[in-house]
């Protein structure tokens, strides 16, 4: 699990890349009802508008509520063992992760439908309301199974523990790039 700010940034880096991409992959694939390249292909160019838009719902939305309900409600930082850690949050993630990301996935498809978006906006909450549970059955055991073990590997196998500067450290760079007074 991430320490401070800028770990949990990276980590959200890489965690963020791993459901995102999967989950557009998924998507697409149920949008089609079928898997092959072609699918893969068609997530990967749609991938990168809803990385981003992901990372940004994640860090500002989705985490601070995740880990205020998991960190008052299910565990006890300190106290319980970072794997409850890892799947009171991971679980709470999900739940506003898919709730936002359905309705950008319903917005997004609006783009692929005949007629435009604003011909076929009055069917976006039809299909938000569909796309929550198909997503929800896919996204947590995912994250719990596949992303959040990947994600974990990945993120401390390239920075170790302390090898990323904590948060009173910062004052040092600011120190480091001023000038001097004479």
């Amino acid at each position: 699990m991430p320490t401070n700010k800028r770990e949990s940034l990276i980590f959200t880096f890489i965690m963020c890349f791993c459901m995102v991409l999967w989950m557009s992959i998924y998507n697409v694939a149920l949008q089609y009802c079928e898997f092959n390249g072609k699918i893969i292909a068609e997530a990967w160019l749609g991938f990168p508008l809803a990385y981003i838009f992901a990372m940004c719902c994640d860090w500002f939305i989705a985490s601070p509520m995740a880990k205020g309900f998991a960190f008052t409600h299910l565990v006890t930082p300190g106290k319980s063992s970072p794997r409850a850690m890892a799947l009171a949050v991971g679980s709470c993630m999900v739940v506003p992760m898919v709730i936002i990301m359905s309705l950008y996935g319903a917005c997004e498809g609006l783009t692929h439908m005949p007629g435009g978006i604003l011909a076929n906006l009055y069917s976006v909450p039809a299909i938000w309301m569909i796309n929550i549970p198909h997503n929800f059955v896919m996204a947590l055991p995912w994250n719990l199974l596949v992303a959040g073990p990947i994600s974990r590997f990945a993120f401390r196998r390239a920075f170790p523990v302390g090898t990323v500067f904590e948060e009173e450290h910062a004052e040092l760079l600011e120190q480091a790039m001023a000038p001097e007074c004479e």
